[in-house]
């Protein structure tokens, strides 16, 4: 049975581990410069891990998570009161998170945020403010058990905050990198990039591809998801693809939540660019 993360997570690739995991390939340590939830991460079976993200505010609750242990869970529960569940608290709580320095508080809150925001969605505005909206959950779910399992399996792994090419750098001989950069937008209005500040714009996708194609030279097996467009395709012209489509989750409206094109490009020196 595979392991759910503990932060809900749009574009998140719990559903997708054991597609994912099998392009993976053997490898000693895993290296991710986006871990978002972590999904793959809990689910892969390698000795070590060096888990990035541009995101401080994500990196801090994991590393005070990893280093607290169970006295934080108990701390994060103090914000799952009934009382806590309402408008009025969220955006006290969400105006506390935006100002305070106190790092172990920022990390709970960060939970309790990402468990009563509006389906999760982790958005800051140009400031650098967290500003998703009130979610309005009748009774939100303290995923006590899933951050115990968190816990355990982090006694491998590293956190850090860092952009996507310092992390990339830093692999070596017998590493393997799964990248889940932010998506190319399928239309001009579907173009989100307020997860972190500073964007992610088609010269970061060049970026990347570019960056993919230098490590598989040197012997490093890299695995990218995306989008499945024209754009994306050529990119990734030197990869091995592999295209399907996934449920999307994130629309307003529950019956428009349409099926989305993606795939997982493999890129690999030890393997031919075709489609499978």
């Amino acid at each position: 049975m595979s392991s759910k993360p503990f932060l809900k997570w749009p574009g998140g690739k719990y559903r997708l581990v054991e597609r994912i995991c099998k392009e993976l390939g053997p490898g000693k340590r895993l290296i991710e410069p986006f871990i978002g939830s972590g999904a793959v991460f809990l689910n892969s079976p390698y000795d070590k891990f060096l888990l990035a993200d541009n995101n401080a505010d994500l990196i801090n609750l994991y590393n005070t998570l990893h280093q607290e242990g169970d006295s934080f869970i108990e701390y994060a529960r103090g914000f799952f009161l009934p009382e806590c569940n309402n408008a009025d608290a969220y955006y006290s709580f969400r105006a506390v998170f935006n100002n305070t320095n106190d790092i172990r508080l920022k990390a709970a809150l960060f939970i309790y945020l990402n468990r009563h925001c509006y389906n999760g969605l982790c958005r800051y505005n140009g400031s650098g403010g967290f500003n998703s909206p009130f979610g309005r959950y009748k009774n939100p779910h303290f995923p006590e058990q899933t951050m115990q399992a968190f816990i355990e399996k982090s006694k491998h792994a590293t956190f850090i905050s860092s952009d996507f090419k310092t992390t990339m750098l830093k692999a070596r001989k017998g590493d393997v990198v799964y990248c889940d950069p932010p998506y190319t937008p399928l239309s001009k209005t579907a173009n989100f990039t307020g997860y972190s500040t500073g964007g992610f714009g088609w010269d970061k996708q060049e970026e990347l591809a570019t960056l993919a194609q230098k490590l598989a030279s040197k012997g490093i097996r890299v695995v990218i998801s995306n989008h499945n467009t024209p754009e994306i395709r050529k990119l990734y012209e030197d990869a091995k693809i592999t295209s399907f489509h996934v449920q999307r989750f994130i629309s307003q409206d529950k019956n428009n939540r349409k099926k989305a094109a993606e795939l997982i490009a493999v890129f690999d020196n030890n393997l031919d660019g075709v489609e499978s």
